[in-house]
């Protein structure tokens, strides 16, 4: 017993102040144990099914190791008997029903916002008996409160959406905990769980930077939303543009067809190739960004105001202009077509 206390960081006056048993503690461990290849099958099954989750991306599932069982009981019985009276011990017949994180299952998305998507997927699938947000000052957090989740600020910055569900796989309820997070959520998440927990005995030092990588990974979950803002409003100006091209291509051919001397025609067909796209107006396009996609990454929260800078610094609205040219120029085509196909059919 001394060995294990000093592994797990645990205080002997924990054991004797609240009377716990270590022939109980002994009782438990052997009987989770015994449930281990059971979970392990019913946690699968939970992974399963989150994978066919589209905007889901890794799904990891663990049952928790005996010996941490353990240690969890020992810390967590002063606050049971507070809850329970003073009487309370854990024991092999209510130890399920107290550790609700024996099967635990984590799930990594790419884009913070998929985090939605994820959260229906669940409340339809299984029965959630308890979610909570855990978030870090400054975040958003509306996003959870309209759907009645709870909020538990982290002074390390940890986050993390986490959900206790119910399922009845056999004639037995079983609870499981599933985390939903970021994967750089994720990344934080991990070193911060090995350098710092269970032992809560962590150097100010340590906490400083962690908080500081918190933060970075936190500004990287910003910035890959926004990235994925620029590729998608890239795409509908490629499909604005190529509408354009289409149009003009389709004034060439009118042109092509009327009955007017070959030098006003050409000279039609001449104006018009400067209004199509070639190389180097991509070129052009590529290296500026529209005026929207830059509205639209503004309104996304806690983003890094230097990163905000250079996308800025970059567009100058340039591309819209651009646009707007076009669409003038063809406007112009079009009425020289319109006029010189009257006069045409009056000659």
């Amino acid at each position: 017993m001394e060995n294990f206390l000093e592994k797990y960081n645990i205080n002997r006056s924990l054991i004797d102040e609240n009377n716990i048993k270590w022939d109980t503690l002994r009782l438990i461990y052997l009987d989770f144990i015994e449930s281990k290849e059971k979970l392990v099958i019913y946690s699968n099954l939970i992974a399963e099914l989150l994978r066919k989750q589209e905007k889901v991306h890794t799904v990891r599932s663990r049952i928790k190791d005996p010996e941490h069982l353990i240690a969890k009981l020992i810390r967590k019985t002063p606050e049971r008997k507070e809850k329970h009276g003073a009487d309370f011990e854990f024991t092999v017949e209510n130890y399920k029903e107290e550790i609700t994180d024996l099967i635990g299952v984590r799930v990594i998305h790419i884009f913070k916002e998929d985090w939605v998507n994820i959260h229906s997927f669940i409340e339809n699938t299984w029965t959630v008996k308890e979610a909570q947000a855990n978030v870090r000052e400054g975040d958003n957090k509306e996003k959870y409160t309209d759907l009645g989740i709870k909020i538990n600020s982290r002074k390390t910055g940890y986050r993390s959406v986490h959900y206790l569900v119910e399922f009845i796989p056999t004639n037995e309820i079983i609870t499981a905990e599933i985390q939903v997070r970021t994967i750089f959520e994720e990344g934080y998440g991990e070193i911060d769980h090995q350098l710092s927990y269970p032992n809560n005995n962590v150097p100010e030092v340590l906490t400083l930077n962690l908080l500081m990588l918190n933060r970075l990974a936190g500004s990287a979950d910003e910035m890959a939303s926004a990235v994925k803002t620029i590729k998608e409003e890239w795409a509908k100006m490629q499909i604005s543009l190529s509408e354009k091209d289409s149009e003009l291509e389709i004034l060439k051919t009118k042109i092509e067809n009327l009955d007017i001397k070959k030098e006003e025609k050409d000279s039609l067909v001449k104006d018009l190739g400067k209004l199509k796209l070639n190389s180097s107006f991509s070129d052009f396009i590529f290296h500026r960004l529209d005026d929207e996609v830059l509205k639209n990454i503004a309104t996304i929260k806690n983003i890094d105001p230097t990163f905000l800078q250079t996308l800025g610094t970059i567009s100058k609205s340039t591309l819209v202009d651009s646009k707007l040219k076009v669409a003038e120029s063809s406007s112009v085509i079009v009425d020289k077509i319109a006029k010189d196909d009257k006069v045409a059919h009056q000659a």
